[in-house]
């Protein structure tokens, strides 16, 4: 590690949660240089879906690449484009009858909402955008401006405006509509807060702590976007593309948002690739008035067509649905086996977590599992939650193993914990 710690930048954050030299991936492991096998319950933070090196999707980039495919395309023509365009469509889009068109901004996640930000405020005329207590929408300065992370948005360096925040659905406990206090705002021109150009937020915010919010709170954030003139942005970077169950995480919420954001698991290989997917009426775009160099990174646009085989039906759905609901069934058994951790457990399809009283306990948890062989990361605004991310394709046993390195870990920390107060 000693090359790591000597040239590279101090900023690095996973190489010191996770201190191994990792060299090959398979599925749902990731190798190290010394041929030490971890199960995958991080998944690229959630950029890795389909599992890692998927052979079907690997098949598909050799071809092209031996055949001197385009790598570097900008917003040009190509045939990798075009085939990935004729897919979502067939694949995504038509089932769904839903008809967006689809923008290529840059290839990041934080790429993709700085562009639905800036043709939110174009399409209405209007600077302020709501977002929500506990969202994490990206780096950038537009993205950091509608995140609730202090210590994310401290290193913007300077003011974050143009964002008001409102309390996401539970924030003030399960018996308070959240949404009461956005409308009386909206409603009240002595509130101080103006008309939106958009509301933005996950449906299940991940980086925030694994918080999901409620179907019908969703269904009236959307009532209240259109009551108001404003767009309904959905960041779907780390819960879309499957993560939740459906392709879209919004979907079983019955709404349709006028811009959607993709990236993360989209080229489904790793491969860097966004999409902003917005309403026909909504793409008042001049030429070249957004762009990037690499949004056309035609690689990714290989994979990403290939991995829309797995959505051609239900199967994997039905799959991920099944896998998370013993997720939650044995996080709740450990949960209860193991009372003095006071732990929550919450989430929706293949993203959870186990949020502790002890802020410090999630990360101690995660160390002692990635001394065991399982990587699993942290979440939330003091690190108190443990985040459960594995590919959507894990197999049963390996998932069932990487429960019971948890169950493991957490009695560990416990133990080094009751440890050191004895010593106290």
């Amino acid at each position: 590690m000693e090359i790591f710690e000597r040239l590279e930048s101090e900023v690095r954050s996973y190489s010191r949660a996770f201190p191994a030299v990792f060299q090959q991936a398979q599925g749902d492991h990731l190798i190290d240089e010394d041929g030490r096998r971890y199960i995958d319950f991080f998944a690229g933070a959630g950029v890795m879906n389909y599992g890692h090196n998927n052979p079907r999707l690997k098949r598909k980039l050799l071809e092209y690449l031996e055949d001197d495919g385009l790598v570097h395309g900008l917003d040009m023509a190509t045939a990798a484009k075009r085939r990935f365009l004729e897919r979502f469509e067939e694949v995504v889009l038509r089932p769904r009858g839903l008809a967006y068109k689809v923008q290529f901004p840059g290839p990041t996640g934080t790429n993709a909402v700085e562009a639905a930000l800036k043709l939110a405020r174009k399409v209405t005329g209007r600077h302020d955008v709501i977002a929500f207590t506990n969202a994490f929408h990206g780096m950038t300065l537009g993205s950091l401006a509608v995140t609730g992370n202090a210590f994310k948005r401290a290193g913007a360096g300077l003011p974050l405006a143009h964002a008001t925040v409102m309390p996401f659905d539970g924030y003030h406990g399960d018996d308070v509509d959240t949404l009461d206090f956005l409308e009386a705002y909206l409603a009240d021109a002595g509130s101080g807060v103006e008309a939106p150009a958009a509301v933005i937020l996950e449906t299940v915010q991940a980086e925030g702590g694994v918080r999901p919010a409620g179907f019908k709170w969703l269904r009236r954030l959307a009532q209240l976007t259109r009551q108001h003139g404003a767009l309904l942005i959905v960041d779907d970077v780390q819960v879309g593309c499957g993560r939740t169950g459906p392709f879209f995480s919004f979907e079983p919420a019955n709404v349709e948002p006028d811009v959607v954001c993709l990236s993360k698991s989209l080229s489904g290989f790793g491969l860097p690739m966004a999409l902003v997917l917005l309403k026909p009426d909504l793409d008042v775009w001049q030429p070249g008035e957004h762009n990037g160099t690499f949004r056309g990174h035609n690689p990714a646009f290989v994979t990403a067509a290939e991995a829309l085989s797995f959505w051609q039906d239900d199967e994997l759905q039905r799959a991920v649905e099944a896998k998370a609901r013993r997720v939650a069934s044995r996080l709740l058994e450990i949960a209860g086996g193991q009372p003095r951790a006071a732990g929550v457990v919450r989430g929706r399809g293949l993203i959870q977590g186990m949020a502790f009283e002890d802020p410090e306990l999630a990360g101690k948890v995660s160390r002692e599992a990635f001394a065991r062989g399982l990587v699993i990361e942290t979440a939330g605004a003091q690190d108190e939650v443990l985040k459960l991310l594995p590919p959507l394709t894990i197999e049963r046993e390996t998932l069932e193993s990487g429960l019971d390195l948890i169950e493991e870990s957490l009695a560990a920390a416990l133990g080094e914990a009751e440890a050191l107060r004895n010593v106290a």
